[in-house]
């Protein structure tokens, strides 16, 4: 009866088959971790103790994270996603982490291109090195919404661009020349301004044919007024007279 007391008052003690295979919790320097390195994962584990300060899920093959993923972890410290097959971020996925996160790493998975809301108001140091990323105004607009970890920066390479040359740099010396957003604005300020001068044109076009159309039908008239009987010709030229005016 002792025993059963002491196993029921005891949080840290959890059933092993509660978690998944290869995954288990520890206290490393006083800080409470669970770590699923290489436990061959395919989405982030929902059993996860929620009073976790460090948590590692690298080394696995976890392609995408849903919104909300890690909504029950709020003291959670460090994320360590590295080394994984990460092509997708929801929005709202980091939910619930902003006050506490200090350090998450993302390096060496299959990121092309992520909008910085999804990092909205989290203050942790992002690692962001080593994938292949599409460099354009939205990594742009990422980049300096985020804090990079220190050391990362140089390997956040253009794995693609909007422009070839940019391709196989680091993406902080090619925008060091380039503005890639301030290039997109001028784009599309060029693309509406031909759309307004083609409206422009067709209705000027349609203005023209219009005015010609009726000087034609007029001219028309006249000459059919001039083979009438002189009298009845008066009488029908003052008509259209009074009508063109």
């Amino acid at each position: 009866l002792f025993l059963l007391i002491l196993l029921l008052l005891d949080p840290c003690l959890h059933p092993a088959a509660a978690f998944p295979k290869g995954c288990y919790p520890s206290e490393e320097e006083g800080l409470k971790t669970f770590r699923c390195s290489n436990a061959q994962l395919t989405e982030v584990p929902r059993d996860i103790p929620n009073d976790t300060n460090k948590l590692y899920l690298d080394s696995n093959q976890i392609p995408f994270l849903p919104r909300d993923a890690f909504r029950d972890l709020p003291l959670l410290l460090e994320l360590d996603l590295s080394h994984n097959a990460i092509a997708r971020i929801e929005s709202g996925a980091f939910q619930g982490l902003a006050e506490h996160l200090h350090s998450l790493d993302l390096s060496s998975n299959r990121l092309v291109s992520v909008s910085k809301d999804t990092f909205s108001n989290l203050k942790a140091k992002v690692n962001l090195s080593n994938n292949p990323w599409l460099c354009d105004c939205r990594l742009q607009e990422l980049i300096r919404a985020v804090e990079l970890a220190a050391d990362s920066s140089g390997g956040i390479v253009c794995d693609s661009s909007t422009q070839e040359e940019h391709v196989g740099k680091a993406f902080l010396q090619v925008i060091a020349d380039t503005d890639f957003c301030n290039v997109y604005k001028k784009t599309t300020d060029i693309a509406m301004l031909v759309t307004m001068f083609g409206w422009f044109a067709m209705v000027i076009s349609y203005l023209v044919y219009y005015v010609r159309q009726n000087q034609e039908d007029a001219r028309r008239h006249l000459e059919y007024l001039k083979s009438l009987p002189s009298k009845q010709r008066r009488s029908e030229e003052s008509s259209t007279i009074s009508t063109v005016v």
